[in-house]
């Protein structure tokens, strides 16, 4: 099961929800990706 980080109202960090996320299956002519690592960018985080 993947992770997700989402958020569902304005607000700051206490906002950010840490919750299982189902990608499903793709559809005819799409793909699904596995990451393995991401990145955040400072910017995004002096913003939320």
């Amino acid at each position: 099961m993947s992770k997700a980080i989402r958020i569902h109202a304005n607000g700051g960090p206490e906002v950010l929800a840490y919750e299982d996320a189902d990608p499903g299956q793709p559809g005819e002519g799409q793909i699904l990706i596995r990451h393995t690592a991401i990145g955040l960018n400072f910017i995004d985080v002096y913003y939320r």
